[in-house]
């Protein structure tokens, strides 16, 4: 996020890409940088976006949240809330609960650390937890350096601006840290069919699933030009001193 991004667009990115399919996608957005001048009006707004959340039985389509897949999931995204709850570089500041006694459910969590490489930050949790931290507004630059170093995935990646030299500038930093990159809008959510899906690093070797790209890995790229009008001459018009 840079400092002239629309507050309640990237909280809803972030909430959507986070929480939906319980985080178990993917594509999901599992880290987020923050300028310091927009947080305190995000947090606000994407707090009272989760506090609406409806969770439950996929049954009723009013539930954004669902139950994660199966016990190991639910054991292994556990396993990462106990360790920002005994650490002194992040705290919990939404969710961060869970419940296997009819279904295995977790709360959209939202951690906050003040360590740019804390585990939640590098690793793919494949669940409902997203980390935040919080840069100064002068150090987008090195932000975006940080987070081109920072994590060996990278499949996705969103920059959410209005200046546009902002989002050049992410374009540039961040050309090689996501296969899929997205500006004012959600990482997640690629269709199939007609956009392109692949990621670099360790999240793949950008090989792009769907549309016509999935077709032409498999084959050798021939062209063939054929001339109807072919000339007769080998001069060309601009020649001609008249």
């Amino acid at each position: 996020m840079h400092a002239s991004a629309g507050i309640a667009e990237t909280a809803a990115a972030i909430v959507r890409a986070g929480f939906e399919y319980q985080g178990q996608k993917c594509s999901a957005c599992s880290r987020v940088y923050v300028p310091s001048s927009r947080w305190a009006g995000l947090k606000d707004t994407m707090l009272a976006m989760i506090e609406s959340i409806g969770i439950g039985d996929v049954m009723n389509f009013s539930n954004f949240v669902n139950a994660v897949i199966d016990e190991r999931a639910y054991k292994k995204i556990m396993k990462y809330i106990d360790i920002v709850n005994t650490s002194k570089e992040a705290c919990i500041i939404a969710g961060g609960t869970g419940d296997k006694s009819k279904g295995y459910y977790i709360l959209p969590t939202i951690v906050e650390t003040s360590d740019p490489k804390f585990i939640t930050m590098q690793e793919e949790i494949f669940g409902p937890v997203v980390t935040i931290y919080v840069y100064p507004d002068d150090a987008y630059e090195s932000t975006l350096e940080l987070c081109d170093q920072t994590s060996p995935y990278g499949l996705t990646g969103a920059i959410f601006a209005k200046d546009r030299d902002a989002v050049s500038l992410a374009e540039k930093v961040l050309a090689n840290s996501a296969g899929n990159f997205y500006i004012n809008d959600k990482p997640s959510g690629a269709v199939v069919g007609q956009q392109p899906f692949g990621g670099s690093r360790a999240s793949g070797t950008n090989d792009k699933a769907g549309s016509y790209l999935n077709l032409t890995r498999w084959l050798t790229t021939r062209s063939i030009k054929e001339n109807f009008s072919p000339p007769s001459d080998f001069r060309y018009v601009f020649m001609d001193e008249s």
